[in-house]
Parts: C-alpha cells; sequence; structure tokens
C-alpha cells in the first residue's frame, strides 16, 4: 500500500491518496500468456490431428480426410487454449480467447466454399480465355471454337437498361420515404418494399413477360423485356440502401439549411444527396451485381440466341448467365468444347462483378466527403 499527499489550494491542507497494487494473478491485470504461445498451440494441435487420422488410416479404418483432421485440430485448439488461458490468465482473458477463437474459425470457415468456387471455375475457365472467345459469337458454330462476344454484349446493354430504369425510381423513392413520407402511405411502401425484396427471380421474369405480352402477343423475346425483369430485382435493393444512407446523413445540416432560407428541394439536392452519395453508389453498384447473374428471368423474357444484337427492342438477346446454361445444358458433339465455354463465361461473369464491387469502393473513395482542410 502506497500513501502520497499533495498540497490544496486552500493552504496547508493535504489529502492522503491510497493507492493498492493489482493482486498478481488477477483477471484484469497480471499474467499474460506470448504471443506466440497460441500459434505454438494452434501448429501443435493440428500436427497431432494430422498424426492421429494418419495413425488410424493405417491401421485400417478408413483412407485419410483432410476434412476432419483440420476439424479435429481446430477444436483441439479452442479446448487447450481456452484451458491455458484460464490457468494463466484468468477466466475474462479465457472467455476472450475462446470467443476469438470461434469467430476466427466460423470466418475461415465461410471462406472455404467461396475459394472453393473461385478455384474451381478460374482453374476450368481460364484455358479457354483466348481471343477467340472475346471477339466471335455463335453463329454457324457446332462444335468447338466461338465465343461468348453476343453474351457479353447482351449482358452490359440488358445491365445497363435496367440500371437506367432502376436508379431514378429507387433513389426518388428513398429521397420521399426519408424526406417527405409519413403515416399510413410511407409505412405500406416500405412494406412492399420489404416484400419486393424477397420475390423470387423467376417470378419478376414472369411479370415482365406477361406485361409485354398483353401488348406485343404472347412469345414475345426481347433484350428490354429483361432489363424490365431485372429492374423488379433492382429497385427494393436501390430503395433500402439508399434510404439507410440518407438517414445517416445529420439533420443537423438540413436544419442549417434551412436557417440559411434554402428550400427544401434544394437542400435535399446540395446537402443531404452529396452527403450520401458514396454510401448511395455503393449500393446501386452492388444492386447491379446482384442481378447481372440472374438466369432464370433472362431465360424467359429475353431468350437466347447464338448471333449478335445490339437492339434491345427487336427480337432475342444473349446474356452470359444464360449462355453458361445452354452451352451446358445442349452439349453437343465434342461435349468437352461446351463445358469449357460454359465455364469460361462463368469466369468472365464473375470477373465482371468483381469490377463491379471494386469499382463501387473506388467511387465510394472518391465521393466520400472531405472531414479535413
Amino acid at each position: 500500500m502506497l500513501q502520497t499527499s499533495t498540497p490544496t489550494a486552500e493552504g496547508n491542507t493535504s489529502v492522503s491518496i491510497t493507492v493498492r497494487p493489482v493482486r498478481a494473478g488477477s483477471s484484469l491485470a497480471g499474467n499474460r500468456l506470448s504471443r506466440a504461445t497460441p500459434w505454438i498451440v494452434l501448429g501443435a494441435s493440428i500436427v497431432a490431428s494430422f498424426a492421429l487420422f494418419g495413425l488410424l488410416a493405417a491401421a485400417g479404418d478408413g483412407d485419410f480426410s483432410l476434412v476432419g483432421a483440420i476439424l479435429v485440430g481446430a477444436i483441439a485448439y479452442v479446448v487447450v487454449i481456452t484451458i491455458m488461458s484460464a490457468a494463466v490468465e484468468g477466466s475474462r482473458q479465457a472467455m476472450d480467447r475462446f470467443i476469438t477463437a470461434v469467430v476466427t474459425g466460423a470466418f475461415l470457415l465461410a471462406m472455404v466454399p467461396l475459394f472453393s468456387v473461385a478455384i474451381t471455375v478460374v482453374s476450368n475457365g481460364v484455358a479457354r480465355l483466348d481471343g477467340e472467345f472475346f471477339n466471335s459469337s455463335m453463329r454457324n458454330i457446332t462444335g468447338e471454337g466461338g465465343g461468348a462476344l453476343h453474351a457479353m454484349v447482351g449482358t452490359l446493354l440488358i445491365t445497363l437498361a435496367a440500371t437506367i430504369i432502376s436508379v431514378p425510381l429507387g433513389l426518388l423513392t428513398s429521397i420521399y420515404l426519408v424526406e417527405y413520407g409519413r403515416g399510413r402511405l410511407a409505412k405500406t411502401i416500405t412494406f412492399l418494399v420489404d416484400v419486393m425484396t424477397g420475390i423470387p427471380s423467376i417470378v419478376a421474369g414472369l411479370f415482365a413477360y406477361a406485361l409485354f405480352a398483353l401488348f406485343l402477343g404472347p412469345g414475345v423475346r426481347m433484350g428490354i423485356v429483361g432489363a424490365v425483369a431485372l429492374s423488379v430485382l433492382m429497385i427494393p435493393v436501390v430503395v433500402r440502401s439508399s434510404e439507410e444512407m440518407l438517414r445517416l446523413v445529420p439533420n443537423e445540416l438540413r436544419e442549417a439549411s434551412y436557417a440559411l432560407g434554402v428550400p427544401k428541394w434544394r437542400t435535399i439536392v446540395k446537402v443531404v444527396l452529396p452527403t450520401s452519395i458514396a454510401g448511395i453508389t455503393t449500393g446501386i453498384m452492388l444492386s447491379i451485381a446482384r442481378v447481372i447473374g440472374e438466369t432464370a428471368p433472362l431465360l424467359i423474357t429475353a431468350g437466347f440466341t447464338a448471333s449478335m444484337n445490339y437492339n434491345l427492342f427487336s427480337d432475342r438477346m444473349q446474356s452470359l448467365p444464360v449462355y453458361v446454361y445452354t452451352q451446358f445444358m445442349n452439349q453437343g458433339n465434342p461435349a468437352e468444347a461446351f463445358i469449357e465455354r460454359a465455364w469460361a463465361a462463368a469466369l468472365v461473369l464473375i470477373l465482371i462483378v468483381m469490377a463491379l464491387n471494386l469499382l463501387g469502393r473506388l467511387i465510394a473513395r472518391w465521393f466520400a466527403p472531405r472531414t479535413g482542410r
């Protein structure tokens, strides 16, 4: 125990302060495991698990299971590191290490299918990514050769048209809900948007087909019909993401603008939207990435073709998701050529989605409001 005294401003009066040292082995402060200990325990757990599974396989109890060995090693690590931390560091730090290990394990487990899909698509599709694949269509091609240029152009045109339809409608709806909407009407719109978020994609395709069939007759297949189907899926995503971004704008900014006599519509255009433009742009990019890989609605509305088509309002139009589907389902001779084209188109589609996500992050960074001087 340590006692100190300090003079006060009133004169010679002193104040005594008692400082008690932290008890050794306390759960709040005390002994700690070294930084290398968790890694050593993890390595030892994995090695022991591999050795155990190897002995079981050698004894004739089955083949060696890599996944099983990793899972058993991870579980052993969680148990051992928790027990060691409880003995050395106390219960609080032991619980912290336990939760950290469980969360990290869940993250790694969630990443396994992602890496598995990426590795599978790249390994099967990269061999067919040649010049012919990017500068030719499937017109008059019944076997080897050909490309997916018509599908790439169709995907870009249909997605662009869907974006032009969805973004203004979704953004204006979110502005109404945040800035103007009150009472039952706003609640009804929010409820309907939430319902639309869960609509199956094939239902959106059937809706767009039925709508155009009323005016153009049954059997209509055009790129614009596919764009309308995709816009039905995009609009609720744009509305919800933009609404959340608009609600994050501080009310103090709006009130300051109103105090200067600026009307509400100009406050929205000059203050609210520029402040939230980064998040809105990210939401729009994510909505595009969400619909660009849809197959069912485009198969119903835009159909498929082997030729180039640049006109959204005339004839069938091919898209990458439908191209992958048709190449896999309508295998000819040799079948390997059709499968290779399907894998290559799937890889191109993944690359496009990745590029859209990166572009969204870059745009969000460029348009983010500057906080410093």
